[in-house]
C-alpha cells in the first residue's frame, strides 16, 4: 500500500522579509542531502522523484512546498528513516553541523555545460538582479500592508474584554488537554499555515488536519486574540510533553495561525480569510472570538473605518503579489537559460546514487 503525503511551507516571503524554519523540521534526521545548483538544474524534480519511489514502497513523506512557487519542492523528508532532501541555495542557505556524518553537499552544477553558461553570463546576472528586486519590493509592500493590518487589529484591540478573552484561552487548554503530562520532551516542529506566493496565498489546511478526530474553527476578526490563543496552546502542549506542529502565519511570523497535537488527536487554528474552512463533518468546531471577547457592535460602530482599511490593505496585498508574480516570471526565463546547459542523465545517476543511500538506509532499519 503506498504511502501518505503531508504538504506543508517551512520558509516564507513576509512583511519581515524572507524567513524560514528549516532547521526546525531538518534537526532530527540523521541523514540529510543539502542539494546545490541554480535554478532548473533539477533540485525540485530530483526530491520529487525520490518521493514518489519511497511512497510507492509505502513509506509515508513530507513534502516542504516552495513558498515562491508552491508547484516546486524546497524540501522532501521521510520521516521513519530520518533522512531528507533540501535546497540549499539562496535565499534558504543551510550550513552542515556535521559535514560527512549527518550532511552531504550534492552539486547539482556538476551537471552542466559551462560553456552554455560562460556566454550568458550577462543575462544571468541581470535576470538575478531583477529577481531580487521584485522580492525586495514585495517586501517592503508586504510591511506596508502590515502596518495597515495594525491599523484594523486596533479597532477591535480597543473593545477586546481582557478578561474574557484570558477566560477563554484557559478553557479551551483545559479542554484539550485535561490532566494529561507526559513524562518526556515533547518534539515541537515550526512551521507556516500558508505562503504568500506567485499564484496568491496557498495552504495545506485539509492535507494536514483530515486524519484528526477533532479540529477547531477560529473564527474572528484581526485583533480579537486568535494568535494570542493558540501561543497558549502551543505552551501548554510544549509544557507537557507533546509533540506540537506551530504553525505561523505566512504574512507576519511572530503570528501563530495552527497547533496541531496529533498525540491528543486534535488540530486548532485560525479559519479566517485567507485560508478560511468550515465544519464539514463530526468532530468539527467552530470557535468564534468576535462574538465572545468583542463588545457587541463593534462592527457596525466602526464600519466605515472598517471598510477603507480593508480597501487599503487587499491594494497592497495584491501589489505585492504582482512582485512575487514578475520574480517568477524572471526566474522561469532564468531557468531556461540553464535547462539548455544541463546534461540530466548526469543528474539522473546523482538521483540514482542517492537513492541507492537510502536503500541501505532501509534495509538497515
Amino acid at each position: 500500500m503506498a504511502g501518505k503525503i503531508r504538504h506543508y511551507f517551512a520558509g516564507g516571503n513576509t512583511a519581515k522579509g524572507f524567513h524560514h524554519f528549516f532547521e526546525s523540521n531538518l534537526s532530527s534526521l540523521s541523514r540529510l542531502w543539502i542539494l546545490k545548483g541554480g535554478p532548473g538544474t533539477g533540485k525540485s524534480t530530483l526530491m520529487k522523484q525520490i518521493g514518489h519511489a519511497w511512497l510507492e514502497k509505502g513509506y509515508d513523506v513530507e513534502w516542504i512546498h516552495c513558498s515562491s512557487d508552491p508547484d516546486s519542492l524546497d524540501g522532501l523528508i521521510i520521516p521513519s528513516l530520518q533522512i531528507g532532501l533540501v535546497d540549499g541555495t539562496a535565499p534558504h542557505i543551510l550550513e552542515p553541523t556535521a559535514p560527512g556524518a549527518k550532511e552531504d553537499y550534492v552539486n547539482l552544477g556538476q551537471a552542466w555545460d559551462r560553456k552554455k553558461l560562460e556566454g550568458q553570463i550577462e543575462e544571468v546576472a541581470k535576470y538575478n538582479k531583477e529577481i531580487e528586486e521584485s522580492y525586495q519590493k514585495a517586501y517592503k509592500i508586504f510591511a506596508e500592508a502590515l502596518l495597515i493590518h495594525d491599523e484594523w487589529e486596533k479597532i477591535y484591540i480597543e473593545n477586546l474584554d481582557r478578561e474574557a478573552a484570558n477566560q477563554l484561552a484557559e478553557s479551551y487548554v483545559s479542554s484539550l488537554f485535561g490532566n494529561v503530562n507526559l513524562n518526556k520532551q515533547g518534539e515541537v516542529k515550526h512551521r507556516y499555515l500558508g505562503a504568500a506566493t506567485s499564484q496568491g496565498a496557498v495552504d495545506y489546511i485539509p492535507n494536514l488536519t483530515y486524519e484528526l478526530p477533532q479540529r477547531y474553527f477560529i473564527k474572528g476578526r484581526p485583533g480579537t486574540g486568535k494568535s494570542t490563543l493558540l501561543k497558549k496552546v502551543a505552551k501548554a502542549a510544549e509544557e507537557r510533553g507533546l509533540d506540537a506542529e506551530i504553525y505561523h502565519c505566512g504574512f507576519d511570523p511572530e503570528s501563530l495561525d495552527m497547533v496541531i497535537v496529533r498525540e491528543l488527536g486534535f488540530a486548532i487554528f485560525d479559519s479566517t480569510a485567507p485560508h478560511e474552512y468550515f465544519p464539514e463533518r463530526d468532530g468539527d468546531e467552530i470557535l468564534d472570538t468576535y462574538e465572545k471577547i468583542i463588545k457587541p457592535g463593534t462592527d457596525e460602530e466602526n464600519l466605515p473605518q472598517i471598510q477603507t482599511i480593508q480597501k487599503r490593505y487587499t491594494e497592497k496585498m495584491n501589489e505585492a503579489t504582482a512582485c512575487l508574480k514578475k520574480a517568477k516570471y524572471i526566474h522561469d526565463d532564468l531557468e531556461s537559460i540553464y535547462i539548455q546547459a544541463m546534461n540530466f542523465e548526469r543528474v539522473e545517476k546523482i538521483q540514482q546514487a542517492i537513492h541507492a543511500e537510502i536503500e541501505e538506509i532501509a534495509q538497515g532499519t
